[in-house]
């Protein structure tokens, strides 16, 4: 599933195109997503113009002047391309081979921008994403948005903030990060990488990284400097192009070039002196890659 960086790049493909177009209009090509669209969206949202672009933990936001917003997710295999004059656009050169199987284009934007004519595509073979409408002045309280923490990117991820969620808590160190109430959007992807570059063992339980008195331990400070980095990363290199991830020009993001333990079993741990070995765990379900020797 794409994580937040990937989210991030494709907001940032869609932008330009976007923001300050019409939507001339918005056509469905079936009746439903991953949910059934709301009742009468396309014409809601038909012969708006888009006032902004923007992203909330994994969700992109499409803001339309009268205060609704198009709220959409990617789920597993969903894709946005841009189409414009006579040619698709889509230059990049692609990591892994992709579909573009009309069949699965499920919503398409028709725009008229200061470019001209273009049309925004939406594409999803497993229909595990989904769009929804809400309102920009009520969208906190959306029951996508109510229970989500803070940003990996905001300045209100602080040790402090972590320390007061961790505090006396016995849920593993994974776990605990990939609760979408204390932080938004951190997917397994990016806390396996975090977790190794600060040197921590995703098994540790989460109140370890906490004193008596519910302040932050070094080790909590150095988790925060992680996960705000390896994001940074991730979004400067346009998001990872695992599976079916694809940038909304088309490109596909080459992040995972950079991985540095996810999905490396077996290989040898690339920490300076480590010489140990990245091993593979489940946790709830989930893939954890990290090294037994470095990561305490």
């Amino acid at each position: 599933m794409p994580e937040l960086p990937e989210v991030e790049t494709v907001k940032r493909g869609l932008s330009p195109t976007m923001e300050g177009a019409l939507l001339v209009r918005a056509e469905l090509r079936r009746p439903d997503l991953r949910f059934p669209f709301p009742e009468n969206f396309a014409a809601a949202v038909s012969g708006r113009r888009i006032v902004a672009l923007s992203r909330r933990a994994k969700y992109l936001m499409i803001d339309l002047e009268g205060g609704d917003v198009i709220v959409a997710h990617l789920g597993m295999s969903g894709s946005f391309r841009i189409e414009a004059g006579a040619e698709p656009v889509a230059p990049g050169a692609f990591h892994q081979p992709r579909g573009k199987d009309e069949k699965h284009d499920h919503v398409i934007f028709h725009l008229d921008g200061r470019s001209g004519p273009a049309r925004v595509i939406y594409n999803d073979p497993r229909r595990f994403g989904f769009m929804d409408l809400a309102r920009r002045d009520t969208i906190a309280e959306h029951a996508f948005f109510r229970e989500l923490g803070e940003e990996p990117t905001g300045n209100a991820l602080d040790a402090a903030y972590l320390a007061a969620r961790f505090a006396g808590k016995i849920q593993p160190l994974k776990a605990a990060l990939l609760d979408q109430r204390i932080i938004a959007g951190l997917g397994n992807i990016y806390v396996c990488e975090a977790l190794w570059r600060s040197g921590l063992s995703p098994k540790r339980a989460a109140g370890t990284l906490v004193d008596r008195r519910g302040r932050p331990k070094p080790a909590l400070t150095a988790l925060v400097e992680a996960i705000r980095a390896v994001i940074a990363d991730a979004i400067a290199a346009g998001g990872s192009s695992l599976r079916d991830h694809i940038q909304a020009d088309g490109s596909l993001g080459y992040f995972q070039h950079a991985f540095s333990v996810y999905d490396r079993e077996g290989e040898t741990c690339r920490t300076s002196g480590c010489g140990g070995t990245v091993a593979r765990i489940v946790q709830a379900g989930r893939s954890t890659f990290h090294c037994p020797r470095c990561q305490k």
